[in-house]
């Protein structure tokens, strides 16, 4: 890694957490005036300038807090207003100048011409021959430019980032997915049930044996043989996505370890099992006898023992949901995205299946003023080419996560891979004409078979924090538009 991208990186994540921070309210949790405490003690190390780099280690706290930023109640006013679209550029409050610096950083602030930047990038053949446009201020609400940004698109999985937003919006970034035993009245049957937790591992597996095999222990004073169940039925539906076998994504079930994987990866494609729940048992089974308990035979499908006498034994907890985001959108994560999905269908008490996921995310967007003409979520990951998204929607959510009223959406950004640096943006912007938005552009990528997309904020060089989304269909390559997409959104950040 060069030392200027080093810079680049360290100077664009301090820049957009003041963008973020500096006017945020004080949130229980994890927030510290709108910041995880590690970033803002990362950015304390950073002339004070404040921190979102997600990766930052904890560190003193700043010595003085910046003045708070223009107010981002506008946000909310100004992205339910209407506005015009065209390849002019547009804005939502005409007359208002954009003061985005262009050339010396230092010298006067003047309107820049969005349009005259964005068109003949947006034009590049690469994009194919569908090509939509959004790019606002995050902070004012006012858009900067579109093109068809209120035509609904197939986002690919640019649609985590509405999953990602409606799961904090419904749930709240402490929340934590549950996996549980649970013992009969007798002491002969133990379930394991399952929560919707695809991060589940052999380490906490091993753990919540053991506590299980003690909580029988204390119970009875010579445990006798046990039979153990595997409850499934909080999720409901198909457990193939409609994409069907694939290394993509395991099949969806509401009990699994590591997402079902097979080789000892955390993310990217992999092989997976056929049947996470029944190796999840089986394994499970195993780490009871080596506690000390009798199994007998193997483990089966079964339901939740009910009635008097029947006992919680042991439980295991996910990380926090603001992490299970971070992770989500930082790895494009299919499976995570979709237990998030699940889990915002059980908070909204709708059936934990594609379609109570659907009408769970969609209630709860819709919740937070959103513009949501012609949207439509399929799934929870973008596999599925039916999920239909707008520009302005995405940029609508990118834009709520940076209202500092709004602090529980902050993950939304906060794992947004950066140019250059991580996630799925880890090998991009490496040219000279993307080398701008190299540790500057935070962005969630979208990959299907003629459909390209990339969805973000980058921060100008007077640090104002703009949020952008561009989708590409019909695209012939990735090779092509990924980087006709890359050069769009490097051109938003200030010249290197």
């Amino acid at each position: 890694m060069s030392e200027p991208r080093t810079w680049q990186l360290v100077t664009g994540s301090a820049v957009l957490g003041l963008a973020l921070a500096a006017g945020a309210v004080t949130a229980a949790g994890p927030w510290d005036s709108g910041q995880r405490k590690a970033e803002r003690a990362r950015a304390a190390a950073a002339d004070h300038r404040g921190g979102a780099h997600h990766a930052g280690a904890p560190g003193p706290a700043p010595a003085r807090t910046p003045a708070p930023a223009p107010s981002a109640a506008g946000v909310l006013r100004a992205l339910g207003a209407p506005g015009t679209t065209g390849a002019t550029g547009t804005t939502d409050a005409p007359g208002t100048p954009d003061a985005t610096r262009t050339g010396d950083p230092t010298g006067p602030a003047r309107p820049t011409d969005w349009a005259a930047v964005l068109v003949p990038l947006l034009a590049d053949p690469g994009l194919g021959p569908l090509r939509t446009a959004s790019v606002v201020d995050a902070t004012t609400g006012r858009r900067l430019y579109g093109e068809g940004a209120d035509t609904p698109m197939t986002p690919a999985s640019t649609v985590k980032i509405a999953t990602a937003a409606a799961a904090l919006s419904a749930l709240g970034p402490d929340h934590r997915i549950g996996t549980t035993t649970v013992g009969s009245a007798d002491g002969r049957t133990v379930a394991l049930v399952g929560g919707g937790d695809p991060t589940l591992d052999k380490a906490r597996l091993k753990k919540l044996a053991e506590a299980t095999a003690r909580a029988l222990k204390a119970r009875a004073t010579a445990p006798g043989p046990v039979r153990l169940v595997y409850d499934t039925s909080l999720y409901q539906g198909p457990a193939l996505h409609p994409i069907g076998p694939n290394e993509n994504l395991a099949p969806i079930s509401a009990l699994m370890t590591e997402e079902g994987r097979l080789d000892g990866s955390r993310s990217g494609p992999a092989p997976r099992t056929a049947d996470p729940a029944g190796d999840t048992a089986t394994a499970f089974a195993g780490l009871l006898r080596a506690a000390g308990l009798t199994v007998q035979g193997d483990p089966a499908p079964g339901r939740t023992p009910k009635g008097q006498g029947a006992a919680p034994l042991a439980r295991t907890d996910s990380a926090p949901l603001a992490d299970l985001v971070e992770r989500t959108l930082t790895n494009s994560d299919n499976d995570l995205a979709e237990a998030l999905a699940r889990q915002t269908a059980l908070a909204r008490k709708q059936p934990a299946s594609a379609t109570g996921a659907a009408k769970a995310v969609h209630g709860e967007l819709a919740r937070l003023g959103l513009p949501l003409a012609g949207a439509r979520f399929a799934d929870g990951s973008g596999l599925d080419r039916r999920d239909r998204v707008s520009a302005a929607l995405l940029t609508g959510i990118l834009s709520r996560a940076a209202d500092p009223a709004r602090p529980a959406l902050r993950p939304v950004l906060t794992g947004l891979p950066v140019g250059g640096f991580s996630g799925t943006l880890a090998g991009r912007f490496t040219t000279d004409a993307t080398a701008p938005g190299a540790g500057v552009v935070r962005a969630k990528t979208g990959t299907l078979t003629g459909v390209n997309t990339l969805a973000g904020t980058v921060v100008t060089a007077d640090g104002r924090l703009l949020a952008f989304a561009f989708l590409a269909g019909r695209t012939s390559s990735p090779d092509t538009a990924q980087p006709a997409l890359d050069r769009l959104s490097a051109a938003l950040a200030p010249p290197r």
